[in-house]
């Protein structure tokens, strides 16, 4: 089962744990500037996944998995992430990472 991680830089930060573990990375550019950062991660078992705020003093969530949109392959959460830079002719990319 794979999930999407986000993180919107200077709002917040979405972080690993234990039970996630990394496949891809992608940045989401829009005009140029990127706008958040996307991380499709394996996850071995439902977990708590911590947001951290970062537009103030740093407050964390721990959010349940089971919140989050699952995927049973890594290629149906990429088509998910390309869905996001298909609108119009606005100059939107998601340009992979490492």
């Amino acid at each position: 089962m794979y999930v999407i991680l986000t993180s919107k830089p200077g709002q917040f930060r979405t972080e690993l744990s234990e039970n996630l573990q990394p496949v891809e990375a992608y940045d989401y550019l829009f005009c140029g500037r990127k706008r958040a950062h996307f991380v499709i991660a394996s996850l071995s078992r439902e977990t708590k996944i911590s947001i951290v705020d970062e537009s103030s003093a740093p407050v964390v969530n721990r959010v349940p998995s089971k919140f989050l949109p699952k995927f049973e392959t890594v290629e149906a959460a990429r088509n998910e992430l390309k869905s996001l830079t298909r609108f119009g002719d606005m100059d939107i990319s998601l340009v992979k990472c490492g």
